[in-house]
């Protein structure tokens, strides 16, 4: 299906001209995809790994890496300097020096210390890993910015007519109300930043402005409340059933008066359940375009893929990836 959205962030990260590292050499899928963001010229491409080994692989593949930057972080000459700043980063928690160079040299670590210090503006990598390890590594390396309480994910999910963005989907199983709030701020900034649409945001529940009472629609309320009070430059409303969200006519009838009710464009799942379970119906049945997860409320962009991702999955993310930098 051709995506007008793609191809405009395609085209902004071309003129961006950002740099990306692919961290996870050793998948076939990572090389492919070097190869494919450097031939359409999206970004510029690094990746970690010994370059022998590398190069043998991409002949095998038949893949030309010309372009491609390889980096060794066991050789680079970034190790010393990695080593003693993640040193300090987590000496608090008994991490030795010793500790602290093994620990950079993992590909992971390597790529978020890179982000960390400006030598990348991004990094994308989760196709060999499992996320909790690529959170790991940017929690402790990158951090996260002043003001923002939790690391979540959200996917675009792109129809041929309309654009929305799903939180979180992938990362965090149940948010408090303050975890929630935060969630959808990040979201809401994120989607206007990707899409360039004004952010409707829509906190989502099994009840609408009060047709059910259930703890579980208190938190969404009080998120809700949170958000007015942290950002009230931005359209939120809540709690609201998905038709009332997303088709105008319910919305006016269940929601009179909503400024977001029909026309959310950000939709805000109260826990991973509903929120991974929501984004695949939306991606196999309702055939959208489901682009990520992309991973937010850190200081610099460092996303987690999904282990089941496509060569065009990892160069669709890096090409968001630079435009978030």
């Amino acid at each position: 299906m051709e995506i007008k959205l793609l191809n405009e962030i395609k085209e902004k990260a071309s003129k961006a001209r950002k740099t990306i590292i692919l961290p996870e050499s050793h998948d076939e899928r990572v090389l492919k995809a070097a190869e494919k963001l450097t031939k359409e010229k999206t970004i510029s491409v690094i990746t970690l790994g010994d370059e022998d080994r590398i190069h043998k692989d991409a002949k095998r593949l038949d893949v030309d890496l010309t372009g491609v930057r390889i980096i060794n972080p066991t050789t680079s000459d970034k190790l010393s300097v990695f080593t003693n700043i993640f040193f300090n980063l987590r000496k608090h928690k008994g991490v030795t020096i010793e500790q602290a160079r093994s620990t950079v040299q993992q590909d992971l670590f390597f790529a978020a210390m890179m982000v960390k210090e400006n030598l990348v503006d991004a990094s994308v990598a989760g196709s060999a890993s499992a996320t909790a390890d690529v959170m790991r590594a940017g929690i402790q390396c990158i951090g996260m910015p002043e003001g923002i309480s939790i690391v979540s994910s959200f996917f675009l999910m792109l129809f041929p007519d309309k654009n929305y963005s799903f939180a979180d989907s992938a990362v965090v199983p149940d948010p408090d109300e303050k975890q929630l709030a935060d969630i959808a701020i990040s979201t809401a900034d994120n989607h206007r930043k990707l899409t360039g649409e004004e952010p409707f945001i829509a906190m989502l529940s099994f009840s609408t402005k009060g047709s059910a009472k259930h703890e579980a629609v208190d938190k969404v309320l009080n998120a809700t409340t949170i958000i007015r009070q942290k950002r009230p430059d931005l359209n939120v409303d809540g709690e609201l059933q998905f038709d009332a969200a997303v088709i105008e006519s319910i919305g006016k009838k269940k929601a009179p008066g909503s400024n977001v009710a029909g026309k959310a464009n950000v939709l805000i799942f109260p826990d991973l359940n509903s929120g991974n379970i929501g984004y695949k119906i939306a991606q196999r049945w309702g055939k959208a375009e489901a682009v990520g997860p992309m991973v937010q409320g850190l200081k610099k962009p460092f996303f987690d893929l999904s282990r089941g991702c496509s060569v065009d999955d990892i160069a669709n993310t890096a090409a968001i990836a630079a435009l978030m930098s």
